[in-house]
């Protein structure tokens, strides 16, 4: 097809365009003459954004915290197939970057979790269900870690991540791999500079990283006003500059081709790409729907409902819900059991208000506080310049609402999506005690509720918001934990749920003796209340885990609690700790955390016994250099694997997510999370875990030699229930 293009057809494909009647938030240019339609491209990684006929899934922090990597794909498989029905062609997710190396980064939600390993496994396999029906724009690539100064503005650069070879190889190309291993068809390149060159015209990253070492064959798509040049864009690896382009947008690449400034091989490679990932998930079918055909340019103006949902995705919607809730304590009260009388606290415990076409689920007072941009860029791609500026003039604003009012699902800006029903806690907890003849009180407006002197439980819903565009400013709210101990001085059984987009400290009062339990409810979706009930009430057993660390203090963080504030021309941020982000910092500092990473109750308890390794990791043969998609081939070969056997010690069925962490020979290095795997054990039943390594997880990047080296020398092995409990420990020799 590209061979019967005109140099003016293959420019056209490469820019983006507004469309009449056509709400997709990107649309490329076309080639209609040889039969292509162009690409219809919309959010997002949580589900098709800003269109009514669609479900509101879990987040990816949803999704990460569930440990659950066959849930990850079934996940995507729905997701991908709605959008389908309405006619994307690509879907702009899964995110795997931010990976949550700043704290307080305002976008953390709509990743897996902060650890390129758990990103790499989770977010492949969302590409693999996604792209059974859309192709996937994996994003932000590459070491895009705060919103603080994301763009640049007219007397600023953006943000530049200043960072070494090894680093960028070991943490931030790490989940890049293995999504493109898996096949992702687009990447999108991000608005932050690397070592003070912009994402989308470095060819370093581009050129070299991604298309050169991981043999990337799709296309590459700008961020949303992400290029920033003409000719040495394109030269630096960009295929499609989004949603319009100034500099691409009259033939001037084209033109550039013709007056011998741009190689006709590289415009040609640019329409090549694009044309490949159509061509790869099968959109040229006859029966792929019309571009854009169900996503109207006004959600309030008459328009033809294109119904997406599928009703075989229902039981899935629930259980990513479920699983994704992380309870980290419990004095035994729960289960709660057919209480006569609960009262219910919080404003997070109703349903929003208002359900917004936009879908940015920012429910009031905080319309005021949402940026003009997220608001337009729900129904159109013509972004007016003004409008762009004031998005991307992003610093970070003091006393910006922590919280919303209403059953957070989501996060804000363009990882947020449109729930077909909202299931808050009140409404589930309503029915359950219609089933169980229970009394409920509540108050959901008051800071210093009064406490009925009978309640045999209080429960107390808090959240925890941050969007795009902003990073946040704090992590607690004084006015959410002021009412929790408010309320615990009343009750001696008050339980705290927290909806929360990422770390949420709770140090305030989480040593209270009457607060008896936290839930961290993260984002699950449209049924967030079912979700919740189920759990509280023992139908299911919790079987989320942390997917970060959660601090005693935010100062524990150190330099990575915020992001970096640089008011010169040019903003710097160096990447000086390294491989050491989350829980490797904490281990690197000795800095012991309330909730470490991994960490996650039950209703019962587990042993761990058996361990045994059969690993036999060497370095591929200096004659294995084959390179496939994902890059050296040999990263992805089997050396082995560990096994253990986990005991259900307790009364009732319940998932474990039993954890491998490795701890490499080479001088100060931590343990590294290698494995995981998540089984339902029924009580005084066993099952055995076993962990698959791959070449690639005991494998450093040598800056000298430039390739994956096996670590030589002693692996300390370490397998449990989190980062720092790990009852079973060993060793194996690896290298030479």
């Amino acid at each position: 097809m590209v061979g019967k293009m005109t140099l003016v057809e293959m420019n056209n494909l490469t820019i983006g365009f507004s469309g009449e009647g056509n709400g997709c938030v990107g649309l490329s240019g076309s080639a209609p003459r040889v039969g292509f339609p162009g690409f219809c491209l919309q959010d997002a990684g949580n589900g098709v954004r800003a269109v009514d006929g669609v479900n509101a899934y879990a987040s990816g922090v949803h999704a990460g915290a569930s440990f659950n990597p066959d849930l990850a794909y079934t996940r995507g498989q729905f997701l991908g197939a709605e959008f389908k029905r309405k006619g994307v062609n690509v879907a702009l997710g899964p995110v795997v970057q931010p990976i949550g190396r700043v704290v307080e980064n305002g976008r953390n939600f709509e990743g897996f979790g902060a650890d390129p390993y758990l990103q790499g496994v989770l977010g492949a396999q969302t590409v693999q269900g996604m792209q059974e029906s859309v192709i996937t724009s994996v994003k932000h690539f590459i070491a895009y870690e705060q919103e603080t100064n994301r763009n640049p503005t007219t007397n600023q650069s953006s943000t530049s991540a200043n960072i070494d070879d090894q680093t960028i190889h070991e943490v931030y190309l790490w989940p890049f791999q293995d999504l493109i291993y898996a096949g992702a068809g687009c990447v999108m390149c991000s608005y932050n500079r690397i070592n003070n060159t912009y994402a989308c015209e470095n060819s370093k990253t581009q050129n070299g990283l991604l298309k050169g070492e991981l043999n990337f064959q799709g296309f590459i798509v700008s961020d949303w006003g992400g290029q920033h040049s003409g000719i040495p864009s394109a030269d630096g690896g960009l295929d499609m500059a989004m949603p319009s382009s100034f500099y691409w947008n009259n033939n001037q690449l084209a033109n550039s081709v013709v007056n011998g400034t741009l190689n006709d091989t590289r415009l040609t490679d640019m329409a090549t790409r694009i044309i490949a990932a159509w061509y790869q998930i099968g959109e040229d079918a006859a029966d792929y729907p019309p571009l854009g055909i169900g996503i109207p340019d006004d959600l309030d103006s008459p328009h033809t409902f294109v119904n997406a949902r599928d009703p075989a995705a229902q039981p899935i919607l629930l259980q990513q819900a479920v699983e994704g809730h992380v309870l980290v304590k419990n004095t035994g009260v729960l289960p709660i059991q057919k209480p006569s009388v609960i009262s219910l606290f919080g404003y997070d415990a109703y349903t929003t208000t208002v359900n917004p076409p936009g879908g940015n689920s920012v429910p009031p007072p905080l319309e005021n506080y949402v940026n003009t941009f997220l608001q337009e860029y729900s129904q159109t791609v013509d972004i007016s310049q003004d409008i762009l500026t004031n998005f991307t003039d992003n610093l970070p604003i003091p006393n910006y609402p922590e919280t919303v009012l209403g059953t957070l699902t989501v996060g804000g800006g363009s990882g947020a999506n449109n729930p077909a029903y909202i299931s808050a806690p009140y409404d589930a907890f309503q029915d359950r005690a219609y089933q169980d003849g229970t009394q409920i009180f509540w108050d959901f407006s008051s800071y210093s509720p009064s406490v009925v002197g009978s309640s045999e439980a209080c429960l107390v819903f808090l959240n925890e918001y941050s969007t795009e565009g902003r990073d946040r400013w704090s992590l607690a709210d004084p006015s959410s934990d002021q009412l929790v101990t408010n309320v615990a001085s009343q009750c001696n059984n008050t339980m705290v749920i927290i909806h929360n987009v990422g770390i949420r400290i709770v140090d305030a009062w989480i040593d209270n003796p009457n607060i008896t339990a936290l839930v961290y409810a993260h984002l699950p979706g449209q049924d967030a209340g079912r979700s919740l009930v189920q759990l509280l009430y023992g139908e299911v057993s919790p079987s989320g885990r942390l997917p970060y660390t959660v601090a005693k203090q935010a100062s524990d963080y150190g330099s990575l609690l915020g992001p970096c504030v640089d008011n010169s021309t040019s903003p710097q941020c160096d990447f000086n700790e390294g491989v050491n982000i989350d829980y490797r910092s904490f281990l690197a500092r000795n800095v012991t955390p309330r909730f470490e990473f991994g960490y996650g109750l039950t209703y019962s308890n587990f042993s761990y016994s058996a361990l045994s390794i059969n690993v036999a990791a060497t370095n591929a043969s200096s004659n294995d250099t084959a390179v496939g998609i994902g890059g050296q081939t040999s990263l992805f070969d089997s050396v082995g694997s560990i096994s253990v056997t986990v005991t259900n010690t307790g009364t009732v069925s319940a998932a474990e997510v039993a954890q491998l962490y490795l701890q490499s020979p080479r001088g100060n290095q931590t343990r590294a999370l290698r494995g995981f795997q998540k089984q339902t054990i029924g009580a005084a039943a066993s099952s055995q875990f076993t962990f698959n390594l791959r070449r690639k997880d005991v494998s450093y990047w040598d800056v000298i030699l430039q390739q994956w080296v096996v670590s030589s020398g002693t692996f300390q092995v370490y397998v449990g229930k989190s980062v720092l409990e790990t009852p079973l420990k060993g060793t194996f020799q690896a290298g030479a």
